[in-house]
């Protein structure tokens, strides 16, 4: 679906509320030119920060030496 970008502007709820029940995308239009587009928002995205929060898990002893001695600086 294309709107004109003061069609938009005069009815900018309504047609969120659309796309959100529809799920079908808007294509905004300024002087019959596709400027930006209103699209539904995936719920089931992951957000970019902590996506994979608890999906690792330790398991040993991360603190400790190892026993292998190595420098730092060679």
């Amino acid at each position: 679906m294309k709107v004109a970008a003061a069609k938009f502007k005069s009815q900018c709820l309504a047609l969120m509320d659309e796309v959100e029940h529809k799920r079908k995308e808007i294509v905004i239009t300024k002087r019959g030119r596709p400027v930006a587009k209103l699209v539904p928002v995936d719920a089931a995205a992951n957000p970019l920060f902590g996506g994979m929060r608890g999906t690792g898990r330790v398991t040993g002893d991360i603190v400790s030496p190892v026993g292998v001695r190595w420098h730092a600086q060679r």
